[in-house]
C-alpha cells in the first residue's frame, strides 16, 4: 500500500509539473539558495569530518596527523561561551518610572525561568556556537508552544489531547458546525513555553542576499514522523505526504544507516506576504498557510545567524579553518614525517657473514655479557669489531627529527597568529617574561577574542528578545506572574503588577531594553566582582557622609542628591531592588515637600508669648501652692486628731492586753505551784512506802536465798530508775511552763514598743511634709522659655 500511494503521489507530481503552482515560486527560491551555498556545504562537511577525525580508515594504517582544528575549537568555545546567559531587562530610558521598573523585573524573571528551567536554550546555544567555529554559521529558531488540556466535566475535544501546537489552533476547529443539543468542546492552557530549537546548518536557508537586512524569506527543513504529521496537519493531509526522507549522515560509510522513514517538511516565513507556509519538496501545493502567527517585530522567528568571517557582498560564511588550512596541512605532513623518523630511529647496519656471532650481539647480548668468537686471531687481524660491522649513523636522523619538531612549532605559531590564539591564552609562557610583558600580550591577544565574545552575546541577546516578545504577547498574565514569582516581590511592587502587565503587552521592545552582557557568558573572576562591590559600598558610604549635611541644611536639594545616588546605583547589575527603594524614598520626600509648610513665627512674638506664659504659670503656681498649703494644713490637723485617737485606742488596748496577760500569768503561776505541791506530796508518800518496804526486805533478807536476794535487788534498781524518770519529767514540765509564760510576756512588751515607734515615725513624716510646704519655691522653665514646673529653693 505505501508503494502504491508513493507511485500515485509521483504521478500527481509529474502532472502538476506542467502547471505552475504557488509552491514553484518557493521551490525556485530554495534551488537558488542550494546552488549558492553548495560549495560552502561541501566545505563544511569536510571540516566536520576533519574535526571528528572521520577521515581515518578502519585499518589504522593512515598517516599521522596533528588535529589543530579540534585543539583550536576546544579552546575557543569555552572562551566565548561557558555558562548560561543572564538576561538584563531594563527600562529603555532611566526616568523615574516605578511601573516600568516592575514590568522589567517581571520580564527578566520570566526569562530567567524559561532559560534555566528548560534545557533547550542551553543545548541550542552550545550547538550554535560550535557550528560558528566549524562551518561558520549557527542558527536558532524560537516558537510558541501552549499545552492545552480538557476542562474537567466537559466533553473531550476532537483535537489532540497533548496540546502541542506550532503556532495557533487549526482552522478545522473553526469550520466545524456544532448542532443544537451539542456542547462545544472547551479547553484551557495548562502551561505554556517558548522553546528554542537548534537548526542544523544543512537544514536552514534564506533568500539570497548580500546582507542579512536584505533577506525577505527564511525557512527550515523539519523531519517529521507519521504521528507528528497527523498531529500537526491532520490525518487527511498526512496521508498524501511521502515518508521518504531523513537526516543525511556525514560519513559515506554510514550511508547504510540512513533512515528514510520521515517526511521532509519545509516551514517558510515570507516577510513580503507576512505569511507562513508549510509544504513538502515533492508536493505541488501548500500543506498549511497561516498569517503572521507570532506577531514579532522583525517577523522572522530566528535572529541573525552567528556568522564567522563575512563580507558585505555575500551571506556565504568563510569558516575559520579555511584561513589556516594550508598551515594545518603542513602540520599533518610534518607530523607524518616525525612519525616516520621516530619509527626509523633505531640501530641498523651490516656485518661480515663469516662471523655469524655478530648477529647475536644485538639480539642476545645482555648487560655485562660477552659472546665467544671463533678464530679470534684472524678476527682481530681484520680490525676486530670495527672491521666486521658497520651501522647506519643515527645523528643524521636525530638532527632531521629536531628540525621537524622546530618547523612544526613555527607553523603552530603561525596558526596562532592567524586565529588570534596567543600563548598567554593557552597558558604557555616563557620563564624569562615579566608579569607586565605577559599582561601586555594578554591585552593584545584578547582583542579578537573580545570581538568573538561580543558576537556571541549579540546572538544570545537577539534570541532572548524573541523569547521576550513571545512571553509578553502570547503568555497569559497568570503564567507570567507564576514564572516571575510575583508573590515574592516587595509589597510596594506587588501593588503595581496590574499596570506593569498592561505595559508588557504594549510593544515590549519599544519600552524595554533587553540585552545579554558578554561577561555573563564566560566564567567571571569572583574576586573582581567582590572587589567592585566593595568599592561601590565604600563610594556609596562616602557619598552619604557628604550628602547628609547638605540635605539637612537645604532640604530642597534632597531630590537632586537622590537622583545622583540613583544615577550611580543604576550602573551596577542587579540593582533594580535598590532602584525601587530609592524611588520609594524619593516619592515620599517629594510628597512631604509638596505639603504646605507653616510660616516661621516672629522671634519677638515668641519671646513675648514665652513671658506671658511664664507670668501666667507663676500666678497659677502661687495659687496652686496656697491651695495646696491650706488643703495640707486641714489634712494635717485631721491626721493629727486621727493619730491621737488611734494612739489612745492602742494604749487602752495595750493596757487591757497587759492586764489580761498579767492575770493569765498569775493564774498559770498559781496552777503550777499547786501542781508542784501535789506532786511533792505524792512523792513523799511513795518515798515513805518504799522506805518501809525496804526495811522489811532487809529484815527478811537474812532468811532469803541468795538468788532471791539478787532478783529482788534488780527489781529495786528498776523501781529506782522509774522514780528518777518521773522526777525528771515533772521538772521538765515545770521549766517549759515557765518559759512559755516568759515568752508571752516578752511578746507583749515588744508589741507595745513597736506601737510607740510607729507613732514617733508618723510624727516625723508629718513634720517633714509641713516643712516642705512652708519652704520657698521657684518656677522651672524649659529650653523654649516656657514654664514646665515648680521646685523648692534649698
Amino acid at each position: 500500500m505505501p508503494e502504491l500511494r508513493q507511485e500515485q503521489f509521483l504521478k500527481e507530481t509529474k502532472m502538476a509539473e506542467l502547471v505552475p503552482t504557488e509552491v514553484d515560486k518557493y521551490n525556485t527560491l530554495i534551488a537558488t539558495y542550494d546552488n549558492e551555498f553548495k560549495k560552502w556545504e561541501a566545505r563544511t562537511k569536510k571540516i566536520i569530518r576533519r574535526y571528528r577525525d572521520d577521515t581515518r580508515s578502519a585499518s589504522g594504517n593512515d598517516t599521522a596527523k596533528f588535529n589543530i582544528l579540534w585543539s583550536n575549537v576546544s579552546t575557543l568555545i569555552p572562551a566565548v561561551y561557558s555558562k548560561m546567559p543572564k538576561a538584563d531587562v531594563s527600562r529603555r530610558f532611566g526616568d523615574n518610572d516605578p511601573i516600568g521598573r516592575v514590568a522589567s523585573t517581571l520580564v527578566e524573571r520570566a526569562l530567567d525561568f524559561e532559560i534555566e528551567h528548560y534545557t533547550d536554550f542551553r543545548s541550542t546555544m552550545r550547538h550554535a556556537v560550535e557550528d560558528r567555529f566549524l562551518g561558520g554559521r549557527g542558527v536558532a529558531w524560537v516558537r510558541y508552544e501552549p499545552h492545552v488540556v480538557q476542562v474537567p466535566g466537559l466533553p473531550e475535544s476532537p483535537e489532540s489531547d497533548d496540546g502541542l501546537q506550532v503556532t495557533e489552533d487549526s482552522d478545522e476547529a473553526e469550520t466545524k458546525d456544532y448542532t443544537a443539543g451539542q456542547v462545544e468542546p472547551m479547553e484551557q492552557i495548562e502551561y505554556e513555553c517558548a522553546p528554542t530549537d537548534y537548526v542544523h546548518w544543512a537544514d536552514f536557508g534564506h533568500s539570497v542576499a548580500r546582507t542579512w537586512e536584505e533577506v525577505t524569506q527564511v525557512w527550515r527543513w523539519v523531519y517529521m514522523t507519521k504521528d507528528a504529521l497527523v498531529e500537526r496537519f491532520g490525518e487527511e493531509a498526512a496521508r498524501n505526504i511521502p515518508l521518504d526522507s531523513g537526516p543525511d549522515p556525514l560519513s559515506n560509510y554510514a550511508s547504510s544507516q540512513k533512515e528514510y522513514t520521515r517526511a521532509k517538511i519545509c516551514e517558510l516565513w515570507d516577510k513580503d506576504t507576512a505569511k507562513v507556509y508549510w509544504f513538502s519538496k515533492q508536493g505541488n501545493k501548500f500543506i498549511d498557510v497561516r498569517d503572521d502567527p507570532l506577531e514579532l517585530e522583525q517577523f522572522f522567528p530566528c535572529c541573525k545567524p552567528l556568522y564567522a568571517t563575512m563580507t558585505s557582498d555575500s551571506l556565504v560564511p568563510v569558516p575559520d579553518f579555511v584561513l589556516y588550512q594550508d598551515q594545518a596541512n603542513e602540520l599533518d605532513i610534518l607530523s607524518d614525517r616525525i612519525d616516520g623518523l621516530v619509527k626509523s630511529l633505531r640501530v641498523r647496519g651490516v656485518y661480515d657473514s663469516s662471523v655469524p656471532a655478530l648477529q647475536r650481539l644485538l639480539t642476545e647480548g645482555d648487560n655485562n655479557s660477552l659472546i665467544p668468537v671463533d678464530k679470534w686471531m684472524a678476527f682481530s687481524e681484520k680490525g676486530g669489531l670495527k672491521g666486521a660491522i658497520d651501522l647506519i649513523p643515527l645523528d643524521t636522523l636525530a638532527n632531521a627529527l629536531l628540525q621537524c619538531y622546530r618547523a612544526r612549532q613555527e607553523i603552530k605559531q603561525q596558526i596562532y597568529e592567524i586565529t588570534g590564539l596567543s600563548d598567554i591564552l593557552r597558558g604557555a609562557s616563557q620563564a624569562s617574561e615579566t608579569a607586565t610583558a605577559q599582561q601586555i600580550k594578554g591585552q593584545f591577544a584578547s582583542l579578537r577574542l573580545r570581538s568573538m565574545q561580543e558576537e556571541v552575546a549579540i546572538f544570545a541577546s537577539d534570541l532572548i528578545r524573541l523569547k521576550a516578545q513571545i512571553i509578553c504577547t502570547k503568555f497569559q498574565p497568570q503564567t507570567i506572574m507564576m514564572y516571575a514569582a510575583a508573590s515574592q516581590m516587595q509589597p510596594v511592587d506587588q501593588q503595581m503588577i496590574p499596570q506593569a502587565l498592561a505595559l508588557i503587552k504594549d510593544k515590549p521592545l519599544r519600552n524595554f531594553r533587553i540585552e545579554v552582557a558578554a561577561d555573563s557568558l564566560v566564567q567571571l573572576d569572583e574576586a573582581a566582582i567582590k572587589r567592585e562591590r566593595t568599592e561601590f559600598i565604600g563610594a556609596f558610604a562616602g557619598f552619604l557622609q557628604q550628602a547628609m549635611p547638605v540635605a539637612q541644611a537645604s532640604p530642597e536639594m534632597t531630590p537632586v542628591l537622590m537622583e545622583v545616588m540613583k544615577f550611580g546605583v543604576s550602573a551596577f547589575k542587579s540593582s533594580q531592588q535598590l532602584e525601587g527603594v530609592i524611588d520609594q524614598a524619593l516619592d515620599q520626600i517629594k510628597e512631604k515637600m509638596a505639603q504646605p509648610q507653616q510660616p516661621k513665627p516672629d522671634p519677638e512674638m515668641i519671646k513675648l508669648q514665652a513671658q506671658q506664659q511664664s507670668e501666667q504659670m507663676r500666678v497659677q503656681a502661687d495659687m496652686q501652692a496656697t491651695q495646696a498649703k491650706a488643703q495640707f494644713d486641714a489634712q494635717l490637723h485631721q491626721a493629727k486628731i486621727q493619730a491621737e485617737m488611734q494612739m489612745e485606742q492602742m494604749k487602752v488596748q495595750a493596757e487591757m492586753q497587759a492586764e489580761a496577760q498579767k492575770q493569765q500569768f498569775t493564774a498559770q503561776l498559781e496552777s503550777a505551784k499547786l501542781e508542784r505541791e501535789q506532786q511533792m506530796e505524792r512523792f513523799k508518800a511513795e518515798l515513805d512506802a518504799s522506805t518501809k518496804i525496804r526495811v522489811a526486805q532487809i529484815n527478811h533478807s537474812a532468811s532469803m536465798h541468795p538468788d532471791d536476794i539478787t532478783a529482788q535487788q534488780q527489781v529495786q534498781s528498776l523501781m529506782n530508775q522509774d522514780m528518777r524518770s518521773m522526777i525528771e519529767a515533772m521538772m521538765n514540765t515545770v521549766n517549759n511552763s515557765n518559759q512559755q509564760i516568759m515568752q508571752s510576756h516578752n511578746n507583749t512588751v515588744g508589741t507595745m514598743q513597736e506601737m510607740m515607734k510607729n507613732q514617733s515615725d508618723n510624727k516625723e513624716v508629718m513634720k517633714a511634709v509641713a516643712d516642705m510646704i512652708a519652704a520657698p519655691k521657684r518656677i522651672v522653665r524649659g529650653p523654649d522659655g516656657k514654664a514646665v514646673g515648680v521646685e523648692v529653693v534649698k
